[in-house]
């Protein structure tokens, strides 16, 4: 399957992978700036904006078909869903990856007795319910679940409002919603040895700091960035702050 890929600017190769129901397009503004300095591609994961659609949504296959589109080492910046295919592509690929950006992401999405950094399975699943009968209405307050409790929320979420759609209307939603459920990566964290960045916001809903603390001491070698104010998307609703603490791990690491 083809996936569809932005690349702009010069430099140590640098790939983003956007969170669920979204596009490459929400790390504009984040690959404006870091272009100047890296090569920055911007991914559409299957099923979403430009990418087509595909009847399964596995993280080790996707992962495979990003390490045979990117064979020389990158780094690698992953939001949510899009952190949880970093999450493997390092496990399953280590010599293609210098370094990744974890943003508000986990090994596991759904909360259960062993596993209190997450939702619980029916909200999850309840997005999924609401798609058939409400697909942008449910899209739309997922976005603002995202932001909820961060500065600005009302700002930040009209303009992803815009953007949702910029590139094209998504066609495989409920085969990654499925993966979400069923993931669980915590055993790939020993796997993965390269230097590993983690952005999380103490007010996400989502994926709870605690996810951020917990891969923290379960990876190899990781420094955890906490957004006191933040929520699910750091990088939008604390743009600067956010950048200089990439910029500083990219190029540590670059």
């Amino acid at each position: 399957m083809s996936l569809f890929i932005e690349s702009h600017g010069r430099g140590p190769d640098v790939v983003l992978l956007h969170g669920w129901g979204l596009h490459g397009g929400v790390f504009d503004r984040i690959a404006a700036n870091l272009a100047a300095d890296f090569c920055v591609h911007l991914v559409d994961l299957p099923g979403h904006g430009g990418s087509a659609a595909s009847a399964s949504f596995h993280p080790d296959t996707i992962a495979a078909q990003l390490a045979e589109r990117f064979p020389l080492p990158v780094q690698i910046v992953g939001w949510s869903l899009g952190g949880l295919i970093a999450q493997h592509w390092a496990a399953r690929h280590p010599v293609q990856v210098k370094s990744l950006a974890l943003i508000a992401t986990s090994p596991r999405f759904v909360r259960d007795d062993s596993w209190p950094h997450a939702q619980q399975r029916a909200a999850i699943e309840g997005v999924g319910a609401s798609l058939d009968t409400a697909f942008e209405q449910t899209l739309e307050r997922f976005l603002a679940l995202q932001l909820l409790g961060a500065p600005a929320a009302r700002q930040t979420l009209a303009g992803l409002k815009e953007q949702m759609f910029a590139h094209g209307r998504p066609q495989g939603l409920l085969p990654a919603l499925d993966c979400l459920l069923a993931a669980d990566a915590r055993e790939l964290a020993p796997s993965i040895t390269c230097p590993v960045g983690l952005f999380y916001g103490a007010r996400d809903a989502i994926t709870p700091i605690g996810a951020g603390r917990w891969l923290a001491a379960a990876l190899p070698d990781a420094t955890l960035y906490e957004f006191a104010q933040a929520s699910h998307a750091p990088f939008l609703s604390h743009e600067s702050e956010f950048l200089q603490h990439l910029r500083h791990h990219l190029e540590q690491h670059a």
